[in-house]
C-alpha cells in the first residue's frame, strides 16, 4: 500500500495521502498512528520505519465542503463508469454526449451530459436519442461529493480498511 489514510482530530475521513507525506507528517509531529501497515523502509542511517496506514490529526481541522462536484469531462466519465452510456463500451475512446443536443436548448451539466463512444456519438449527432432510436443503458445525474470519495476509496482498495476501523 503505497497511500496512507489521513483522518481528522474527531476521526473524520480528511484525504489518502502518499506514504513519503505520511512520515513527514509524522517526523513534524502532527498525526498520530492509528494503525500501521506490514511494510517497512529503512533510512539511510538503517533505521527501520513502519508504514503508516491509517493516522489522525492532533489538531482539528475544520473542512468546508461544496455542495456539489464540478462539472468537467473527468467528473462525468468517472460517474459512468467509463463506459458508453448507450452501449456500454469500453473499447473506444470515450466523449462526452449531450442528450438533448445544444441545438435543440440543451445545457452542459450532469443532468444532461453522459460519456458515449466516437460511433455512438456520431451515430446520434444533433439529434434526440429517441429521433436516432438509440436507448441510454443509464440514467444520468447529479453526483455527490460521497459518491466519488467511495469511487476513489475503491479505486484504491481501502474500503475494506476504513470499513474495518469502523470510520466508513
Amino acid at each position: 500500500m503505497t497511500h496512507c489514510i489521513l483522518l481528522n482530530a474527531d476521526y473524520t475521513f480528511l484525504n489518502v495521502v502518499h506514504w513519503k507525506r505520511a512520515i513527514c507528517l509524522l517526523a513534524k509531529g502532527k498525526v498520530e498512528v492509528i494503525k500501521d501497515s506490514a511494510k517497512t523502509i529503512k533510512s539511510s542511517s538503517g533505521v527501520e520505519f513502519k508504514i503508516p496506514a491509517v493516522m489522525r490529526l492532533i489538531k482539528l481541522i475544520r473542512t468546508i465542503y461544496r455542495t456539489g462536484v464540478a462539472f468537467c469531462k473527468k467528473n462525468v466519465l468517472i460517474r459512468d463508469g467509463f463506459r458508453c452510456a448507450y452501449c456500454g463500451s469500453q473499447k473506444y475512446r470515450l466523449t462526452i454526449d449531450h442528450i438533448i443536443p445544444k441545438s435543440k436548448g440543451g445545457k452542459s451539466d450532469f443532468d444532461n451530459c453522459v460519456a458515449a463512444c466516437k460511433p455512438c456519438n456520431t451515430k446520434k449527432g444533433g439529434r434526440l436519442p429517441s429521433e436516432a432510436s438509440m436507448f441510454l443503458k443509464l440514467r444520468p445525474h447529479q453526483p455527490t461529493i460521497s459518491e466519488f470519495l467511495r469511487l476513489k476509496l475503491q479505486k484504491l482498495g481501502i474500503n475494506d480498511l476504513l470499513r474495518d476501523l469502523g470510520v466508513y
